[in-house]
């Protein structure tokens, strides 16, 4: 059984090579749910749907997020009318969000909405939302703070970031099969997937116990650099280190999790900083983690699961 934590096209391409691998009942990916937002009416859950829509192979490869074969007449309606469009909802995946916001509000919570979602669109193994609770990232700026879409999708990325937040989350606990997972005493790893340190898997970790939790566990924490050769492969990762006072590298995303990781799988391009990073506390497996196709994928899972096991036995974890 593998915990995997997930955010982004980078989660969801190492959830999807995980899943290329495991039994259905072998695997829970957890995703962060800070970036959701209510959006003309609707609940947009960015993360969650691109996570759910890899493990469906329905995702659009070009663009990473949203469904393959997507169109757009929604959209330009919306522009003719004047209304906001600077948060792009394509014709089919427009359906997701109408339905979600439906169900929620009937009452369903979150993590029942995605699994019947997941169910429907014949995914078999499970994702779950990291809480049914309110958690919203934000995004500190000299100018005040700004909603993470607004920040990630509105004005791309542009405002230098002075601090991170996430509202809720002290309050927050992790949703049933979350919570199930932390309590079991066998789990084989607990993965953090090449996910944004800060934006996608930190919210997660902020979650009332959740990084106590996973820091006693007994299973091996396994962590995969977002970073290579000091450039994030997608995304603002790079520049939000830098504006936070770190350093862009495979190094400083082991020092950022700290003491809650045991084994760290980083580029071959990275093979220097081994040593630094040992130095951390952290096992270093060295290999390619760049994932342009299925074939990729699937060897990074691989590697990620024979490095797990390696690493529970070299520590008597298990």
């Amino acid at each position: 059984m593998i915990l995997a934590l997930a955010g982004g096209v980078g989660g969801a391409k190492l959830a999807s090579g995980l899943a290329a691998l495991l039994p259905a009942d072998e695997l829970l990916v957890v995703v962060n749910t800070g970036d959701d937002f209510e959006h003309l009416g609707l609940r947009i859950s960015p993360d969650l749907d691109t996570v759910m829509y890899w493990l469906a192979g329905r995702n659009d490869a070009e663009r990473g997020w949203g469904l393959a074969g997507e169109t757009w007449n929604f959209m330009d309606s919306l522009q003719t009318l004047g209304a906001p469009t600077w948060f792009r909802l394509g014709d089919r995946d427009l359906a997701t969000h109408v339905e979600r916001t439906r169900l929620l509000a009937a009452g369903e919570p979150l993590s029942a909405v995605t699994g019947y979602l997941c169910q429907r669109l014949g995914v078999t193994h499970r994702i779950s939302p990291m809480t049914d609770g309110r958690v919203r990232t934000v995004i500190h700026t000299p100018d005040g703070q700004l909603e993470f879409q607004h920040y990630f999708v509105r004005l791309a990325c542009r405002p230098p970031a002075i601090g991170i937040g996430f509202d809720g989350a002290a309050e927050a606990v992790p949703c049933p099969d979350f919570e199930a997972a932390l309590s079991r005493p066998d789990l084989d790893a607990i993965v953090i997937c090449p996910s944004n340190p800060i934006l996608s898997i930190q919210p997660i970790l902020e979650l009332r116990g959740v990084r106590d939790r996973i820091r006693a566990h007994r299973a091996p924490v396994i962590a995969v650099s977002p970073i290579i050769a000091g450039h994030a492969v997608k995304g603002p990762a790079a520049k939000l280190l830098q504006e936070l006072r770190h350093e862009s590298s495979a190094l400083e995303i082991c020092r950022y999790y700290g003491d809650v990781v045991d084994g760290f799988v980083i580029d071959d391009s990275d093979r220097g900083l081994t040593d630094a990073i040992e130095a951390c506390g952290a096992r270093v497996c060295v290999a390619p983690i760049l994932m342009k196709d299925s074939a990729d994928r699937r060897r990074l899972a691989e590697t990620v699961i024979g490095f797990a096991a390696a690493t529970a036995a070299s520590a008597g974890k298990r």
